[in-house]
C-alpha cells in the first residue's frame, strides 16, 4: 500500500467516525428501518473505500456518503415497486437528490427538535427494549462505538452486546416503532434511558477504552451537544442539567488532560491555567439548575458536584476531599455499582489516608463486574504504592496495563510499575 493510498485509508476511517451516526440517522428518517439503514451506510463506506483512493477524499465527506446511501436506498425502492408509496413521504429530499444535489448535512441536522440524531435515539431507547439493548444500541448506531468498546462500557462479554443490538433491530422492525420524538409522558418514561447512553457517549469521548489516542472529543462534543438538545425539549428535568453540567465540568479539563505528546495527564498533574473556565462556568449554572429543580441528590447531579469541587480549587491542595468522599458515599447509596465503589476507594484515600480506601478496595477484589477491569488494578497499585508496598505495586500496575486495550494508558500504567520497581511511589 502506497503511503498516499494510506493517508486516504486513515482519512476515510476517520470520516467515518466522525459521520456514521448522522448518516444512520438521516437514513432511518428515510427507509424507517434502523437495520437497513445500516447496511445502507456500511454499502456507501465501502463505496468511499473503493472510489476515494483513486479520486481522493471529497471536500464534503458526509454528503458523499449520505447521496451515495439514498441514491441506493432509492434504487432499492425502485427495485420492489415501493417509490410510489413512499414518494410523499421523502417528498422534497428525493426530488432534490434526483437532481443530483448533494444534501446540506449541518442543515438537516441543526433542526432542534427535528434533529435526526435525536430521533434515532429515542427510537433506540423505546421501551419496546429492554434497558441494556436500549442503551446498546445507540451506543453502536449514534455513538459510533465497536461491539467492543460498547462491552467494556457494560462489563460485559463482547458476544453478549453483540446479540443484544441484533435483537434490538429485531424488535423495532417487527414492531414498527415510528421515527419520533416522543411527548408528554411518553418523553419522560424513556428520558433516563437516554440521559445514560449520552453519559456512556460522552465516558467513551473522554478516556477512551482502546485505541491509540486518550480521548476522543468529536464523542465528547456529540454528548454536549445532544444534552444540550433535551436540556430544551425537557427544561424542567433536574438530571438533563445534571447531566449537562457533569459533562461541561469534565470537558472543561480536556486541554489539560493531554501533554504535547498525546500522553495523558493525571488530574493532580493537569496544569489547571489550562481548564475551560467558560465550560466551568457553564457547568456551576447548570449544577444550580439542576439543584433548584430539587435534583441535588439525583445521580448525574451528585457526580456534577464532584466534578465541581475539582473545578472550584485552583491548587491540587485546595481540593476538598473530604467534601468528594461525601458525595461518593451519598451516590453509593442512590446508584450502587462496583465502579462507584471504586471511585469512592479513591476519594476515601484522598480524605482520609490510602489504608482508609485500600480497605474498601479490598472488598472489591472478588467483585464479578470488576473482574477484567483495568482499573481496579490501577488504583489497588496507586494505594499500595502510597503505602510504600512497591512490590506489590508494581505488580497490580502491570496487570492493569495487561488489561486496558488503550496505548497511552498501557504505556502511563507500565511507567508507574517502573517507577515502582525503583522503590518510589
Amino acid at each position: 500500500m502506497t503511503s498516499a493510498s494510506s493517508d486516504t485509508q486513515r482519512a476515510i476511517q476517520a470520516v467515518w467516525r466522525i459521520e456514521s451516526a448522522r448518516l444512520i440517522a438521516g437514513l432511518v428518517r428515510m427507509v424507517r428501518d434502523v437495520g437497513r439503514a445500516e447496511e445502507l451506510a456500511q454499502d456507501a463506506l465501502v463505496a468511499a473505500l473503493e472510489k476515494w483512493p483513486a479520486t481522493g477524499v471529497p471536500d464534503n465527506p458526509g454528503a458523499w456518503l449520505m447521496a451515495t446511501a439514498k441514491r441506493r436506498a432509492i434504487d432499492e425502492l425502485r427495485r420492489h415497486k415501493l417509490l410510489e408509496r413512499k414518494h410523499e413521504e421523502l417528498g422534497h429530499e428525493l426530488e432534490s437528490l434526483q437532481g443530483s444535489a448533494a444534501p446540506d448535512l449541518d442543515a438537516a441536522l441543526d433542526d432542534d427538535v427535528g434533529d435526526d440524531l435525536l430521533r434515532l435515539m429515542f427510537v433506540a431507547c423505546h421501551p419496546v427494549l429492554s434497558t441494556e439493548a436500549r442503551v446498546a444500541l445507540t451506543l453502536r448506531l449514534l455513538g459510533g462505538l465497536t461491539t467492543e468498546e460498547i462491552a467494556r462500557a457494560f462489563l460485559v462479554p463482547g458476544p453478549t452486546v453483540a446479540q443484544r443490538i441484533v435483537r434490538a433491530k429485531r424488535t423495532l422492525e417487527e414492531e414498527r416503532v415510528p421515527f419520533e420524538v416522543p411527548e408528554g409522558d411518553a418523553l419522560a418514561a424513556r428520558l433516563s434511558s437516554v440521559l445514560e447512553v449520552i453519559y456512556l457517549i460522552f465516558n467513551e469521548g473522554y478516556s477512551a477504552t482502546a485505541g491509540d489516542d486518550w480521548m476522543r472529543p468529536a464523542l465528547c462534543e456529540e454528548a454536549m451537544r445532544l444534552g444540550r438538545i433535551l436540556a430544551g425539549l425537557a427544561p424542567k428535568e433536574p438530571e438533563v442539567h445534571g447531566l449537562i453540567a457533569l459533562i461541561e465540568l469534565q470537558s472543561s479539563r480536556a486541554r489539560a488532560r493531554v501533554g504535547p505528546k498525546g500522553a495523558p495527564v493525571l488530574l493532580l498533574e493537569q496544569n489547571r491555567a489550562l481548564w475551560d473556565h467558560l465550560l466551568i462556568r457553564r457547568g456551576l449554572a447548570a449544577l444550580e439548575r439542576a439543584e433548584s429543580l430539587g435534583g441535588a441528590q439525583g445521580p448525574y447531579a451528585l457526580q456534577a458536584a464532584i466534578a465541581a469541587c475539582h473545578a472550584r480549587a485552583r491548587t491540587p491542595e485546595a481540593t476538598d476531599w473530604r467534601r468528594i468522599a461525601a458525595l461518593y458515599d451519598t451516590l453509593a447509596d442512590v446508584m450502587p455499582s462496583p465502579v462507584v465503589e471504586l471511585n469512592r476507594a479513591v476519594s476515601h484515600a484522598m480524605a482520609f489516608g490510602p489504608a482508609a480506601g485500600l480497605a474498601i478496595v479490598e472488598e472489591l477484589t472478588e467483585e464479578p463486574a470488576l473482574r477484567g477491569y483495568h482499573l481496579l488494578p490501577s488504583v489497588r497499585g496507586d494505594l499500595l504504592g502510597k503505602l510504600g508496598r512497591f512490590d506489590e505495586a508494581r505488580a497490580e500496575f502491570e496487570r492493569a496495563a495487561a488489561l486496558t486495550q488503550n496505548t497511552r494508558e498501557r504505556a502511563l500504567l507500565l511507567e508507574r510499575a517502573a517507577t515502582c520497581g525503583k522503590g518510589t511511589a
